[in-house]
């Protein structure tokens, strides 16, 4: 299986995962198939108190894995802070077609920046050699020029045909 990876890059509130959302229905209703990767800045916690394996993570397990016939999560703890790497989280998933990334700006990953004007935050670098293109909603108020095609946010449809037309520069090993 050929396996696609793009990252998605922007401020709170650009619309990133938005846009993921929407591809994720549009490359589903193409008969692909789509995993994420999420940075989270944050901590974050999948679990509720008093959950069993909430109560199985806090008696001292190292690893909970949750299973049902439609869901698995893994947890696994930590005793320090770790930044894993983007290799070694695409090496968890199983094949697919496409791995989207929202965040990991610093990863060496092509990416489309996402910006909307509203937010009133400046895009990320548009002199990257990784930007892709610049998904907006608004080129026209971007405070520099950006050399990279500017997608119409608000056409995840336009997006992925894009996306797809670049697949083969899109196309890793991993």
């Amino acid at each position: 299986m050929r396996r696609h990876l793009v990252g998605f890059c922007g401020s709170s509130g650009s619309g990133k995962t938005t846009l993921i959302e929407a591809l994720l229905g549009e490359l589903r209703a193409r008969g692909l198939t789509v995993s994420v990767i999420k940075h989270a800045h944050h901590g974050v916690d999948i679990d509720r108190p008093g959950k069993d394996s909430w109560r199985h993570r806090e008696a001292g397990a190292h690893e909970v894995l949750l299973a049902s016939p439609r869901l698995l999560a893994l947890q696994r703890a930590s005793a320090a802070d770790v930044e894993h790497t983007l290799d070694e989280l695409l090496a968890m998933l199983q094949p697919v077609d496409w791995v989207l990334v929202e965040g990991y700006r610093a990863s060496r990953i092509a990416r489309i920046e996402v910006w909307r004007a509203a937010t009133g935050a400046a895009p990320g670098p548009l002199d990257d050699p990784r930007l892709l293109a610049l998904a907006t909603d608004d080129a026209a108020a971007l405070p520099q020029p950006c050399a990279a095609p500017c997608l119409p946010l608000s056409r995840p449809a336009a997006v992925a045909d894009w996306l797809l037309a670049q697949r083969d520069r899109l196309e890793i090993d991993r």
